[in-house]
């Protein structure tokens, strides 16, 4: 008898709906995974929800397990948290980690899901993504021992790089938001906290990644001499405008993207995605992380949960979605 499961899809822009599929045969080398849980990452999948994704870039933001195009319908995602119920002998039973899109069951090879370390539950799991992106992110801005690092955005994203950064000898790292309840996560993950007027300049190192022009300005004003600009938001079709005038030149800074799709230039050569990616597991063991955690929905309740998380709710970082 044929598996079958149920997806998340958006069917058009800012309109999705759980749509039965029929799973395929599972190979010698393939996994059958029941998911736990699934985490949003409400900033890219938002732009997805609305349509916003631009078609110079459909190829570049597919997902590895996605189907259907871009806008719409398409099934996107990519934080999967489940257990192992088919497979080979080393995997079954066992919790893994899967850059798949939300769905109650799936079939991938076995190559494809990486073991979630026992001292990382479940919940906490679904960061993995979001964590790897931190650990690019951060090989690309190459901070040194004793440097001052600014992030600019405590989002999920942005909270974990700073929690990352805040681990290296000697760092200065401040984390600067427009929500001064994000004071208290700050201090959690390590970091001191600032509001953008109150924030540190002259840096070392600058990470934006609040997903806003203002938010672009603030970084661009903070850093130092020759310092650089890391940019990790990615605003989807928005054209945004980036003040370089002033003292962008006689600062001499550089402004540099980061993305998680490629693994960081320096680091190529001797880092596989799969390896990365269980990098960013183990860091997860540490339960502060779970300050990130702000809200959770059944599965059945995902499409309007996307809807009401698209309008960006104040306090949201990372939302969880549970199976079963």
């Amino acid at each position: 008898m044929t598996e079958r499961a149920r997806a998340f899809w958006v069917t058009a822009p800012g309109r999705s709906e759980l749509r039965e599929t029929a799973l395929p045969p599972r190979g010698e080398n393939d996994v059958l995974v029941r998911a736990v849980m699934s985490g949003i990452s409400r900033g890219t999948e938002s732009l997805v929800f609305m349509g916003r994704v631009p078609e110079s870039q459909y190829r570049a933001m597919r997902c590895p397990f996605q189907e259907g195009d871009f806008p719409a319908p398409v099934k996107y995602g990519y934080a999967s948290v489940g257990v192992v119920a088919a497979g080979p002998a080393a995997l079954l039973g066992r919790r893994v980690f899967s850059l798949h899109p939300h769905q109650d069951g799936y079939v991938v090879p076995a190559d494809a899901v990486v073991p979630v370390p026992d001292a990382v539950p479940d919940r906490r799991a679904v960061l993995a993504a979001n964590m790897e992106t931190a650990v690019n992110a951060l090989w690309d801005g190459a901070p040194r021992v004793g440097d001052r690092i600014a992030v600019v955005g405590a989002g999920t994203v942005g909270c974990l790089v700073a929690a990352l950064a805040a681990r290296l000898p000697g760092a200065a790292v401040e984390l600067i938001d427009i929500d001064p309840a994000r004071a208290v996560i700050a201090a959690a993950l390590g970091c001191r906290f600032a509001l953008p007027d109150q924030a540190s300049a002259d840096v070392d190192l600058v990470i934006h990644a609040s997903g806003s022009a203002k938010g672009l300005a603030t970084a661009l004003h903070l850093a130092g001499f020759e310092a650089t600009v890391l940019e990790l938001s990615w605003y989807g079709d928005a054209m945004v405008p980036a003040p370089l005038g002033e003292a962008f030149h006689a600062k001499r800074l550089t402004l540099r993207s980061s993305q998680v799709g490629s693994v960081a230039t320096a680091r190529r050569a001797r880092w596989s995605h799969r390896r990365r990616l269980a990098l960013a597991l183990d860091f997860l063991r540490d339960p502060a992380f779970d300050r990130l955690l702000t809200g959770e929905c059944a599965f059945a309740d995902l499409p309007a949960t996307i809807a009401t998380l698209a309008t960006n709710p104040p306090g949201t970082l990372c939302h969880v979605v549970r199976y079963g």
